[in-house]
């Protein structure tokens, strides 16, 4: 048994040392619960002091030991906060870990103690980060190692350090031109929507030869426009406006989702301005065509400029496509599905309408 702060009703005393009860960590300023124990039918429940299957008994020897009001007290499960039955208590299995609350007091199960960890990140960082040390140090199972391992090392980022000489480590390996963090970040989305252009530069030999001057042209205003928004650099650069990046003002950076859902289900993100490893990491992060480049985009373009008869390609909804977030996701590497999206442009978008201007982003 343990005995922790509650949320209401209870006397907010620390745990008791008795026969019966076991001290336990106290819930601090998330405290929900006034006591836990494991028990359930056979050994394990005379164990922690209460006969097998025997939900009041239980109860009061909670009580009593942990100086609870009996009138009210009741027990429920740790895990999820359902509140126990006598006939509940008699199927429990072995070792079934119980919280005892007092009259007033409620528990919504093990999330309190995950807020609580939670909050403990933020309020006391250093002692997080020392007290996982000396665990690691100790520690032998490869599992427990690695969540020790991932803890420090995420708790141990320099997130808010952009210049260079005040994070040297998250530059290494990297060009000494780069003086800052998001210089970089920027320099990185850059060279993306670069390769981008090359690939669609590069397809002019399949255009047939008749358009191919017409295709070339379309490329050049595609570059010029480029050049003018610095290669939409401003998608990773955390000092940008927030219409203008894809980050939180500290890098943070959330998974888009695979192109055929409105989110990620797995709810990834990353910061590469905390640290190299995270840095190096983003990199397999793609920013993934909802409608192909390749399969799509690029080959509609080329037909539009061989059958244009006529009429002018709609160049602009083409750049949209291609270089921008309208047709672009920031996906990790798990919800970067290669397989055929099967979508397609707009066909009505494909030649210009009259003389309608078209705002590109």
């Amino acid at each position: 048994w343990r005995r922790v702060r509650g949320r209401s009703g209870c006397a907010g005393e620390e745990a008791r040392r008795s026969s019966v009860w076991r001290p336990g960590a106290c819930a601090g300023s998330c405290g929900r619960a006034a006591g836990c124990c494991r028990c359930g039918p056979g050994t394990a429940g005379r164990a922690a002091g209460c006969g097998a299957g025997e939900a009041a008994r239980a109860v009061a020897d909670g009580a009593r030991g942990g100086q609870v009001p009996l009138a009210g007290s009741r027990l429920c499960v740790y895990e999820d906060g359902t509140e126990l039955t006598e006939s509940y208590f008699r199927a429990l299995p072995p070792q079934t870990e119980l919280v005892l609350l007092g009259p007033g007091e409620s528990w919504p199960g093990c999330a309190s103690d995950i807020e609580r960890f939670l909050a403990a990140f933020s309020s006391q960082r250093d002692a997080v980060v020392e007290a996982a040390r000396q665990l690691l140090s100790g520690e032998r199972a490869p599992r427990r190692q690695k969540l020790l391992a991932d803890l420090i090392h995420n708790l141990s980022e320099n997130i808010l350090a952009e210049e260079r000489g005040d994070d040297e480590k998250w530059f290494e390996g990297l060009e000494s031109r780069f003086k800052n963090k998001s210089s970089y970040m920027r320099y990185s989305c850059e060279s993306r929507i670069r390769s981008y252009m090359k690939e669609v530069s590069s397809f002019i030999s399949n255009v047939h030869p008749t358009a191919r001057d017409a295709y070339k042209g379309i490329i050049d205003l595609m570059a010029e426009k480029l050049k003018s928004v610095k290669y939409n650099g401003c998608y990773f650069d955390r000092r940008e406006e927030e219409e203008a990046r894809l980050c939180t003002p500290e890098g943070w950076f959330s998974c888009q989702g695979p192109f055929d859902s409105d989110e990620c289900p797995c709810k990834h993100s990353i910061n590469p301005y905390s640290n190299r490893e995270s840095r190096i990491l983003f990199s397999t992060w793609n920013l993934d065509h909802i409608i192909e480049k390749k399969r799509a985009v690029v080959p509609e373009l080329a037909e539009a400029v061989k059958t244009r008869d006529g009429r002018e390609v709609n160049w602009e909804y083409f750049y949209q496509l291609l270089f921008t977030m309208e047709n672009l996701k920031l996906v990790h590497i798990a919800c970067h599905k290669k397989t055929n999206h099967h979508l397609s442009c707009d066909k009505a978008k494909i030649y210009r309408k009259g003389k309608q201007n078209h705002k590109i982003s």
